[in-house]
């Protein structure tokens, strides 16, 4: 992980190159500040020297001489010396230097303390900033950690930092949706419960009843076979009940894989309704299958024959004797329909929209025997295997189921 791809660590070594420049600068513009400054005092001290000359007579032209001249003698030497003033001996010129010493230490003193001053003001922004960039990190992990995903880490930048904080982001989002999966499994496993439980009051209170009754006439036969018809009626229910309610808790889990393969469309349906052609004839119904007996579907042949099986035994919950269910099924450019059309009382407006629901039962078909389990279940099962599956109905004029396959190439 490489500190130069962070933004804040970029623009702070940035600062310390500015500050590195700044140095070399600053002793730059000092030297030259003292160099004209030496330079006005060497002047002044010249024009005092010529102006003391000029006072005592001398000519200018010799001043000028003297002033401009650069050549050494034992003879400028042995007059300096008998004015007292040698290499060991303090005299005026050399406090020039000083002076202008003294001004360098000055102003170099005044120049490292602002740029201490500006060295340590960046380094603070810098610190601060790092400084509010964790502590708004540190509030929004403490929320993960009491299960609050709603906050969102800084993470629109360059840098080690912020790759960081993605991947902590990713991590809370796979948290987030877990503890969703989990919650939705919670509610769904109570849900479920309280479903069968209610469900199965119903019979259990009758079975109940059914068994006291017949304690208290043991020695009727009559009554005896009665109700443990009865019984046997209850005790059927419960099974496809608890049978029902086993199958779609596995398909809303996805605990099922639907194993497709390419099967004959008639067989599939003849095998599907034929024990309930049975039951159509004893009601005084009738059963037709219309469509190509050649035509084939790719899907799950047991779980599809569940799902037809369940929207014909529907169709004879809600006929009359005389009635006629028709299964008929074709072949588009794109998809297979199979459709189970009665001839029944039809659908009311207010229930078309809710028949699909676990344990729906419509006020205008209490009296019919059922589970309200059955087109639920067929749902599931067509939408399981990338189907659709659809009704259309009006009360008094029937009702059409069509389950929709997309033809697999």
């Amino acid at each position: 992980m490489s500190l130069y791809y962070d933004r804040q660590v970029k623009g702070f070594c940035l600062f310390l190159l500015i500050f590195a420049l700044m140095l070399p600068c600053a002793g730059l513009m000092l030297g030259i500040g003292q160099m004209n400054h030496l330079k006005a005092l060497y002047l002044s001290h010249e024009e005092a020297v010529a102006s003391s000359l000029l006072n005592q007579g001398v000519s200018g032209d010799v001043i000028a001489r003297a002033l401009t001249s650069r050549e050494g003698g034992d003879g400028g030497r042995a007059l300096l010396a008998a004015a007292g003033i040698g290499s060991r001996t303090d005299f005026r010129v050399p406090a020039l230097f000083l002076k202008v010493w003294e001004r360098l230490l000055r102003e170099l003193a005044v120049a490292c303390v602002l740029l201490f001053l500006f060295l340590a003001i960046g380094t603070g922004c810098f610190f601060r900033k790092r400084r509010t960039l964790y502590q708004q990190a540190d509030a929004v992990l403490t929320a993960y950690i009491s299960g609050d995903y709603t906050g969102r880490l800084p993470r629109n930048r360059e840098g080690g930092i912020y790759r960081i904080f993605s991947s902590v982001e990713q991590l809370a989002t796979m948290l987030q949706a877990k503890n969703e999966s989990e919650r939705a499994a919670k509610e769904f496993m109570k849900s479920t419960i309280s479903d069968i439980s209610h469900q199965l009051k119903t019979p259990l209170a009758a079975l109940a009843m059914y068994q006291e009754i017949m304690e208290e006439e043991p020695d009727n036969p009559e009554t005896i076979r009665q109700f443990t018809a009865k019984m046997g009626v209850s005790l059927k229910r419960m099974e496809q009940l608890i049978r029902s309610m086993l199958k779609i808790t596995r398909l809303d889990a996805g605990n099922i894989s639907f194993e497709k393969n390419c099967c004959n469309v008639k067989e599939l349906i003849t095998g599907a309704v034929c024990e309930l052609t049975v039951r159509a004839g004893r009601e005084g119904k009738e059963i037709l299958l219309k469509g190509n007996p050649e035509q084939t579907l790719v899907c799950d042949r047991e779980w599809t024959g569940e799902a037809v099986e369940n929207i014909v035994k529907n169709a004879l919950d809600h006929t009359q004797s005389g009635d006629q269910i028709e299964i008929s099924w074709e072949q588009t450019p794109v998809m297979l329909r199979i459709c189970v059309a009665d001839s029944g009382q039809g659908i009311a407006p207010e229930d078309i929209h809710h028949i699909f629901k676990r344990f729906y039962r419509s006020a205008h078909s209490l009296d019919t025997q059922g589970t309200g389990l059955g087109l639920s279940l067929a749902k599931s099962i067509v939408e399981g295997q990338g189907g659709i599956l659809a009704v259309q109905s009006g009360q008094g004029q029937g009702a059409v189921f069509t389950m929709s396959f997309l033809t697999e190439l």
